[in-house]
């Protein structure tokens, strides 16, 4: 059986761990490697690896550590299908699915290697009598990155690239589920020129998570998960003394108002709800139509397409929608599913029961698609993270934008309108930090910022963009003044440019 191990200064090894996780195909519930777990003393190597790499690579000029991306992109092109497959045979996702997500990390690969541009510092001339000021982004030292499993591309890509560019080193800590593409990455990385030791990956549960958040040389911390996670990262990596941003969860809305296209509107639902098996944090997982007649029509569009999806391994092309990660994850999708029912909601697409001849003992689950569901309802108030679309009726616009704003998630939502007074009045006053007008998905491209507001995000600064930039980096502030400015005698006053 295939051992995934540690990617520690430049080489893949299984270190100090004696105790190995088992790594399952979701399509079949087959064990297909197992994957080994970090000690305490694999964090330190891995962290003393990069402590020994990071001054080096930060002292390399920005132009040649961008170069090592744009050679990193040609190598993750090269190697796109050897990819894709390796990680839909570990998390479940269809092929076209898994190359998404590794192209929507290489985007923010691509982006970084403009850092050059985003490192630059500013600079006055003459702020007073012969002093100049200048300003420099300098790296934090070594960061740290824990991404969860739905994303094992994405997301890493989105942590690690902006950090690397910037001169820091990383330790990246990817999910003990699906731990192969992250290990697979690394070595890409060493191949397009990555000195060794600037990345190093371990894998590991909460013992390695809070081993990170409590190491003395880790200066900041990048976290996607659920929401009770990712407040415990934040408050306990913020506690000991570092940078910290922390991804929580979502229930994210999408509006359709009466004016809608609807055959529009049910394709964008039936990609953004069910795509991925639902296990996105920006999936769309409650629809709320405004009126009973768009309602009406919203459903009858739904139905007959979400009977036609096309469930089914990554292996067959036609697969629309792959298995969940786990049998933990299926029982728990189901449960809430009956939940749905118990509490009153109508079950207008049952998925409870699918099988799939010869996957029997995969992690399939159906596609679900309730109405009628109330706010006071589980499958409501729950991240199902699962293929199950919720419908909650509202008479008014305004009574739509209410339960958007009134919800503790604020990751994604989206109105699907032709009214751009409406769209334009969403936009400006709903509370959430990714908005979509017509577009169901609005994941940014990577030159803006992702990130949610109220419980979906802890921490000032969002990830790629911008701002992945100023996280990775801090602010140097420098005053120079050269002896010919300098007036004889001590100066006791608060300095100032009177």
């Amino acid at each position: 059986m295939r051992t995934i191990g540690h990617f520690i200064d430049g080489v893949e090894t299984t270190g100090n761990s004696a105790e190995f996780q088992d790594v399952f195909n979701p399509a079949t519930g087959e064990v297909q490697a197992r994957v080994a777990l970090a000690t305490e003393a694999d964090l330190n190597a891995a962290v003393a690896s990069a402590l020994a790499a990071q001054p080096k690579w930060a002292a390399t000029n920005p132009q040649r550590r961008a170069r090592v991306f744009f050679n990193f992109v040609a190598l993750i092109n090269r190697d796109m299908d050897e990819l894709a497959a390796l990680l839909s045979a570990e998390h479940g996702k269809t092929i076209e699915d898994a190359k998404g997500d590794i192209v929507r990390g290489l985007e923010v690969s691509e982006f970084v290697a403009g850092a050059p541009h985003l490192l630059k510092g500013e600079f006055t001339e003459g702020a007073g009598p012969g002093i100049d000021m200048y300003s420099m982004r300098q790296p934090v030292g070594v960061g740290a990155g824990i991404t969860p499993f739905n994303f094992p591309a994405m997301i890493p890509l989105w942590m690690l690239s902006p950090a690397i560019a910037a001169g820091n080193a990383f330790i990246l800590k990817p999910s003990e589920r699906d731990p192969s593409v992250p290990v697979k990455l690394a070595q890409l990385l060493i191949e397009a020129g990555l000195p060794k030791g600037v990345l190093n990956v371990i894998h590991g549960g909460k013992s390695a998570v809070d081993g990170i958040l409590a190491h003395d040389d880790i200066a900041a911390v990048s976290f996607v998960g659920s929401t009770p996670i990712a407040r415990y990262v934040y408050a306990t990596a913020a506690a000991n003394g570092k940078r910290v941003q922390a991804f929580g969860g979502a229930k994210n809305h999408m509006i359709i108002m009466p004016d809608a296209d609807m055959d529009k509107a049910a394709d964008a639902l039936m990609g953004a709800g069910y795509g991925s098996a639902g296990e996105r944090c920006m999936a769309v997982s409650v629809a709320v139509p405004v009126g009973d007649d768009t309602a009406d029509r919203i459903i009858a569009a739904l139905k007959p397409r979400i009977e036609k999806l096309k469930v089914g391994p990554a292996t067959d092309a036609a697969s629309e929608m792959g298995p969940v990660i786990t049998q933990a994850s299926k029982d728990r999708i189901a449960a809430l599913v009956e939940s749905g029912v118990k509490q009153g909601a109508t079950l207008a697409v049952d998925g409870r029961g699918f099988t799939l001849q010869g996957y029997e003992n995969g992690y399939f689950v159906g596609p679900s698609l309730f109405d009628h569901v109330t706010p006071e309802m589980d499958i409501y108030k729950e991240e199902i993270f699962g293929p199950v679309l919720s419908v909650v009726r509202s008479k008014t616009y305004e009574d739509a934008l209410k339960l958007t704003m009134d919800n503790p998630y604020g990751n994604g939502t989206a109105i699907f309108t032709r009214d751009g007074d409406a769209a334009r009045d969403f936009a400006a006053r709903v509370n959430v930090g990714m908005v979509g007008i017509n577009v169901p998905v609005p994941v940014p491209l990577a030159y803006h910022s992702f990130g949610g507001w109220k419980a979906s995000a802890f921490g000032d600064l969002n990830q790629h963009g911008t701002d992945s930039i100023k996280f990775w980096t801090r602010t140097k502030t420098v005053t120079a003044r050269w002896p010919s400015g300098i007036k004889d005698g001590a100066e006791f006053q608060m300095p100032t440019m009177k």
